[in-house]
C-alpha cells in the first residue's frame, strides 16, 4: 500500500509525540540483545521461557488432539491385546503334562474383542450384553474374560449381540484350580456378594492359604488353562469334612466391566465329539 503526503506526516507527528518513550524501547532491547548474548545464564533463560510457552501450547494442543483420538485409540489397544491374548493361550508347554494336557495340546483359541453394554450384578442370575454376534461368528458355549481375568459364557446370540451368564450366576459352573498345587474343582456362586465366588469340590488334603491364586483349569472346551480368576479370601470344609468350600476373591469388579475377549476354542466340536 502506497503512502500519501498525509500519511506520512501522521507517522512524523505520531514519532516526534512519542520520540521519548520509543528512544527509550530502542536502547532497552539493544541493552537486552547485549545481556543475553553476552551472559550464558540469562541467554539460558530466555531459550528455557521461550521452549517453555511453546511446549505449553503444543502440549494442549496435543492433550486436545489425544482427546479426540481416545477412542480409536483404545480399539487399537484392543486389537493389540487380542493378539498378544492368542499367542499366549495357544503356545504349547511340553514340561510336565498332565493327561488333560496332553489331550489338548495344540489347541487353537481366537480371542475377539467385545464391549459390554448392559451389566447386571445384583441378582440371583446376573448376564451381561456385549456388541457382538452371529455376524461376527460368536457362538453359544464361547468363554468371555477381561483383561484382568473370567468374566463369563455366552449363553445366547442374535445377529449384533450376544448374552453372558457372568460368573455372578447361581447356574454358572466353571472348572477351576488352585495355581499352586493343581488340585480342582466347581467354581461356582452363592448369590451374596458380587466380589467373591466359591470354589468347591477341593479335597482336605489339598495345601490351601488365604491369598494363594486361582486359575481356570482347562478341564473344559471353554476356556484355556491359567486364566486368572482371584485369591483365596478365606474357606471352610463343608458338612461332609472332606472338601473345602473356598471363597474366591475375583480379579475382576464385576460392577464395572467394559472391555472383554470372546473366546473361540476351534477344537470344540471335535473334542466335545469325542468327550461324548
Amino acid at each position: 500500500m502506497r503512502l500519501n503526503g498525509k500519511h506520512m506526516q501522521q507517522i512524523i507527528n505520531f514519532i516526534i509525540r512519542n520520540k521519548s518513550f520509543l528512544l527509550y524501547l530502542l536502547l532497552f532491547s539493544i541493552a537486552m540483545v547485549f545481556t543475553i548474548q553476552s551472559h550464558s545464564y540469562h541467554k539460558s533463560k530466555f531459550i528455557n521461557s521461550a521452549n517453555f510457552l511453546s511446549g505449553g501450547i503444543y502440549n494442549s494442543v496435543n492433550n486436545v488432539s489425544e482427546y479426540m483420538h481416545l477412542r480409536k485409540q483404545n480399539e487399537l489397544l484392543q486389537q493389540e491385546n487380542n493378539q498378544l491374548k492368542s499367542l499366549l493361550y495357544n503356545k504349547t508347554d511340553s514340561i510336565n503334562k498332565t493327561f488333560v494336557d496332553t489331550v489338548y495340546s495344540g489347541v487353537s483359541y481366537k480371542f475377539s474383542p467385545a464391549v459390554v453394554i448392559k451389566n447386571s450384578y445384583a441378582s440371583n442370575n446376573n448376564v451381561l450384553l456385549i456388541n457382538r454376534g452371529k455376524r461376527d461368528s460368536i457362538k453359544q458355549d464361547f468363554g468371555v474374560i477381561s483383561p484382568k481375568g473370567l468374566v463369563g459364557i455366552v449363553d445366547n446370540t442374535s445377529k449384533k449381540y450376544a448374552t453372558v451368564i457372568s460368573v455372578l450366576n447361581t447356574n454358572s459352573r466353571i472348572s477351576a484350580k488352585l495355581k499352586k498345587s493343581n488340585h480342582f474343582g466347581s467354581l461356582v456362586w452363592n448369590g451374596k456378594s458380587p466380589y467373591l465366588v466359591q470354589l468347591t469340590e477341593i479335597p482336605k488334603i489339598a495345601p490351601i492359604t488365604a491369598g494363594d491364586t486361582i486359575i481356570t483349569s482347562g478341564r473344559s472346551s471353554i476356556f484355556p488353562k491359567d486364566i486368572p480368576i482371584g485369591t483365596i479370601d478365606s474357606y471352610t470344609l463343608d458338612a461332609s469334612q472332606n472338601y473345602y468350600i473356598i471363597h474366591v476373591r475375583l480379579f475382576n469388579d464385576m460392577t464395572s466391566l467394559e472391555h472383554v475377549y470372546v473366546i473361540e476354542n476351534k477344537d470344540a466340536e471335535e473334542i466335545n465329539a469325542l468327550i461324548n
